[in-house]
């Protein structure tokens, strides 16, 4: 006979559960403009973690909008319903002690201020990916601002719908990827970023 779960046996805590990861779990929130460089820096993090032996979890808002935030549009409630969701798994994940790379536009100063009140502001790390739109538009990876150019593409952000520049202090890193290349912001970042994976002591 299996022997019957025990009463009153407590949860692991997240320090339980960091410990075991020997890891901090934070969140880093990539936010700019489409083609900024968000997804690819991303990417390189998660790699460089990886490499490092860390636990993560990639979250990227098209992913999510493929499936968890399907059918929600591109209005302002839109966004920030996607953005609220998107906050909410990334705080769980962190509470277990994974490191979350989110790679969000997140366009607005408030949108901002809500994921940073959801995860809780000692969790969040706030990179801005900066780049210009004409930048952006010459990049164009995805082909989004050729066709926002032709009116296919609703409530485009730095176009139809504002992005916000992130007040005094409100990121912990810029990245300014339209002036330095893309290895030198990843440097940067994974050297910003490591010194706050150390786990609790």
């Amino acid at each position: 006979m299996p022997t019957p779960p025990q009463p009153n046996i407590p949860r692991l805590t997240r320090r339980d559960k960091e410990a075991r990861l020997q890891q901090r779990g934070v969140v880093v929130w990539l936010y700019g403009l489409s083609g900024a460089g968000k997804s690819t820096l991303a990417a390189g993090l998660e790699h460089e973690l990886a490499r490092q032996g860390r636990v993560t979890m990639m979250l990227d808002g098209d992913e999510l909008r493929s499936g968890l935030n399907q059918g929600l549009g591109f209005s302002d409630a839109d966004r920030a319903e996607n953005l609220r969701r998107a906050a909410e798994v990334a705080k769980l994940l962190v509470r277990s002690g994974i490191i979350v790379i989110a790679a969000f536009i997140t366009p607005r100063r408030e949108h901002r201020a809500l994921v940073r009140d959801i995860v809780g502001a000692g969790d969040f790390l706030a990179i801005h990916v900066s780049a210009s739109f004409e930048v952006c538009a010459q990049r164009d990876p995805k082909g989004l601002y050729a066709r926002a150019a032709k009116n296919q593409v609703a409530q485009f952000t730095g176009r139809d719908s504002v992005f916000e520049p992130p007040a005094l202090n409100e990121s912990a890193l810029t990245l300014d990827t339209g002036g330095e290349p893309a290895a030198q912001s990843l440097a940067r970042l994974v050297e910003f970023v490591t010194p706050h994976l150390a786990p609790r002591a």
